[in-house]
């Protein structure tokens, strides 16, 4: 019975069709990547210091205040500082009393041993400046900060859900169905988030954010890869992940116009609407229409790609229609699947163990350079300059020398920068920045291909949930991530970049014992997964592949 790939031949691997729709997947790719770092502004933590009682406001314009006179008087200086406000502190004063005057109204509230009387804002906060954020709308501040961190760990419990949920359903009910129910999850819960009345709404509809939004980005890697020849996946991956990176350099300037938390939540989340056009234009997977058995459908898609490519189907394809009245059942993905045979075994741990290091490293490292201060406009478009040139160099190495050795490179790289940057001290501050950048462009490059990796290795019945189970260890590693920086760093301020190396050089060495999928083509069941390893152990098939990855 023919295979797809084998139409692909025919009808063509990466013709204009399939550049079309890898470059229309590639703007939803855009907004995911929105959807991962947009809260770097929207968190922000403005200048803050407790709000006085009504009861003030009335005796701040009998006397005529201004606001650092108002602060003044009634905000204390920190206990550990000469020079800046309390922010979480007031003094306690009763401002019905009938002997405060305008001069000096807090000189008469000290005690016994002539202290002023502190307590905490029983009125909420005041805060500055131009730009409004979440935590200002919540009053996020003091003994509530820790709801500021929760808020992100939210969006990477809804990452962790979304890779396991929707990736089920993708390969239950199909890529397309599932894509626009993602891209119209993302915009409802998306806005929502932007008008929830209260913290608590607001994290659970962060969380269904997250869950939707992983959805886009994991369906949107599994029907580029399979829409276009063995030679070509490389490219649609590399050009998805590209894309992420490329929204991460629009951010900052989106950001900088729009002064409102609300404004950007309901600007990165717009979009999504407009994608839902994505019905007209994007096809199901001919691929996973085949594993469902509905090979007119398939046949149907195939032949619009040859019009559109100026090929036409080959004169064989009546051979895959028999196959639509088969009597064998078909089954829907299972978790066990992916650990039933000991070959899936071996690719499920190994590749949860990869995207669970790669991303914690990941993580790790960006909130490392973050707790250093400095200007996130500027540092998020080097963020996204970084990930992109490793996108880029990812293309240029998977096509040279495979997929095994550049993986085994890339995270080498990572593991070893992070343990060169351990080493240097802290008063050359610019050099250990800079190394760790470095590594952090190592793990980078290392998750493009690992995305690349992942969509080779599982087989097409189980591929969109095999990929999600997989890379949903990613979202742990991101929750992961600030426990690991931040616990390990009382012991030793150094030892989180310790851990980031260690973890990155046993992820390379693992990748080793998977097989090199270069020039492949895409297994079809777990049955294909069995057989090709036993005959991976030929020499004649490692031959095959060493002259693929020659050539």
């Amino acid at each position: 019975m023919l295979t797809y790939d084998d139409i692909l031949k025919d009808i063509g691997e990466f013709g204009r069709y399939q550049r079309w729709i890898i470059l229309l997947l590639s703007l939803s790719g855009v907004t995911f990547s929105f959807l991962i770092i947009a809260f770097v502004f929207l968190g922000m933590t403005p200048n803050h210091w407790c709000r006085g009682p009504p009861d003030l406001l009335a005796l701040r314009e009998r006397c005529g205040w201004s606001l650092d006179q108002e602060k003044n008087y009634t905000v204390p200086l920190e206990r550990s500082s000469s020079s800046s406000y309390s922010q979480c502190e007031s003094y306690e004063i009763d401002w019905n009393a009938t002997f405060l005057t305008c001069e000096y109204p807090v000189s008469l509230m000290t005690n016994d041993s002539g202290d002023f009387l502190r307590t905490t804002c029983k009125n909420g906060w005041s805060f500055d400046g131009s730009r409004t954020t979440v935590v200002s709308e919540y009053e996020l501040v003091c003994e509530d900060a820790w709801k500021v961190d929760m808020s992100q760990t939210c969006i990477e419990i809804g990452f962790f859900l979304g890779a396991l949920i929707t990736g089920y359903s993708a390969d239950r009910f199909g890529r397309k169905l599932c894509l626009l129910a993602c891209l119209a999850g993302t915009g409802v819960s998306g806005i929502a988030v932007a008008v929830a009345p209260t913290y608590p709404m607001f994290v659970i509809f962060r969380i269904l954010q997250g869950l939707f939004g992983r959805g886009i980005c994991l369906i949107n890697a599994v029907i580029a890869a399979e829409l276009v020849g063995p030679r070509y996946r490389r490219v649609v991956i590399v050009v998805t992940q590209a894309a992420i990176s490329s929204g991460i350099m629009v951010l900052p300037g989106l950001a900088y116009l729009i002064r409102s938390w609300k404004g950007i939540q309901m600007a990165i989340t717009i979009p999504n609407f407009v994608l839902l056009l994505y019905c007209c234009l994007i096809p199901e997977s001919p691929r996973w229409l085949l594993t469902r058995k509905r090979i007119k459908e398939a046949l149907k898609i195939a032949q619009d790609i040859a019009e559109q490519n100026g090929k036409s189907l080959p004169s064989t394809y009546k051979e895959m229609v028999r196959g639509e009245n088969s009597s064998d059942k078909i089954k829907s993905p299972s978790l066990l699947d992916l650990f039933r045979t000991p070959q899936m075994r071996k690719r499920t741990f190994i590749l949860m163990y990869s995207w669970f290091t790669n991303n914690l490293v990941y993580v790790g490292l960006i909130l490392r350079l973050g707790i250093q201060g400095g200007d996130s406009y500027t540092d998020l478009l080097v963020v996204g300059a970084v990930e992109l040139l490793a996108a880029i160099l990812g293309i240029l190495v998977v096509d040279r020398f495979g997929r095994r050795s550049p993986l085994l490179i890339s995270n080498i790289l990572a593991g070893t920068f992070c343990l060169l940057a351990a080493c240097i001290s802290v008063d050359m501050h610019w050099l250990k920045s800079a190394v760790a950048t470095l590594g952090r462009c190592g793990t980078t490059m290392s998750l493009s291909i690992l995305f690349l990796v992942t969509n080779e290795l599982q087989p097409t019945s189980i591929r969109t949930f095999g990929v999600s189970a997989c890379s949903s260890l990613s979202a742990i590693g991101g929750i992961a991530a600030p426990f690991v920086l931040f616990k390990s760093a009382i012991i030793w301020s150094e030892l989180p970049l310790v851990i980031f190396g260690a973890l990155s050089l046993v992820a390379g060495g693992l990748m080793q014992l998977l097989p090199e999928t270069k020039g492949t083509r895409l297994l079809e069941t777990i049955d294909d997964v069995e057989n090709i390893m036993r005959l991976y152990n030929q020499d004649e098939y490692k031959e095959m592949i060493d002259l693929s990855i020659s050539t």
